[in-house]
């Protein structure tokens, strides 16, 4: 099974469709699948629901499909950087599920493990609790989540090797091995690929079971979300 695309396009050529629910890694700039992004975007694909850390920033990440109108819902933990994120939500113009941090990576984990849903102690008494079961375990109140599953999800990793092992390198290693967990079809950009056998098994943090193809962006932005320096 060949898993290696030549572009980003060809790679989600056939896979990505309009009204599926796309699950997309990263966390603020730090680990997107910003190649990936912009071809989604260029496919012209509508109504999309993502599930992702954050919004990106307004110009780049999933800041783009935000621009061009693409995403109808985001389930997100965290998007506080995004002013055209804030124009359409508070315009009525886009949903939005806002979700704990923890709770986002385990419902992202227990989908791609089978698990349909969870107990958490995070939210109870809260918004988030509100219409869900709640449970006491030992003495400790607990709410019902459910798992994520995404019909598409597109990750980034620093390298894989043809079979679709995949490695990444430091923070970059954040949502993105749960998000590779719960695509039914996971699309992985990286920055280098090297030949079945080359990377040790204890090293690989995504196996290549969760991914259907990748391609190669040895030329990333990796555009800086913040920037503080000093004066003088």
């Amino acid at each position: 099974m060949n898993k290696v695309y030549p572009s980003a396009r060809s790679a989600i050529d056939g896979v990505v469709a309009s009204g599926q629910t796309m699950a997309v890694g990263g966390f603020g700039l730090c680990g997107i699948p910003e190649g990936l992004i912009a071809a989604v975007r260029d496919s012209g694909v509508r109504d999309l629901t993502c599930i992702s850390n954050n919004a990106g920033v307004d110009g780049f990440g999933l800041g783009l499909l935000l621009q061009t109108r693409q995403v109808r819902k985001m389930i997100a933990s965290y998007v506080g950087e995004n002013k055209e994120f804030e124009r359409q939500y508070l315009a009525g113009e886009l949903e939005l599920e806002f979700t704990p941090q923890g709770t986002l990576a385990e419902k992202m984990r227990a989908g791609g493990a089978g698990i349909p849903a969870f107990f958490t102690p995070t939210g109870v008494g809260t918004q988030v609790a509100q219409g869900k079961e709640v449970r006491e375990f030992d003495g400790t109140r607990y709410v019902l989540e459910r798992s994520l599953r995404a019909d598409v999800a597109l990750v980034k990793a620093w390298k894989a090797d043809r079979q679709g092992n995949l490695v990444y390198r430091k923070t970059a290693r954040n949502f993105n091995p749960v998000v590779a967990m719960c695509g039914r079809v996971t699309i992985a950009e990286v920055e280098e690929l090297v030949e079945n056998g080359q990377l040790d098994p204890d090293q690989v943090h995504t196996p290549g079971i969760f991914v259907a193809r990748l391609f190669v962006n040895a030329q990333s932005e990796k555009r800086i979300e913040q920037r503080t320096v000093r004066a003088g």
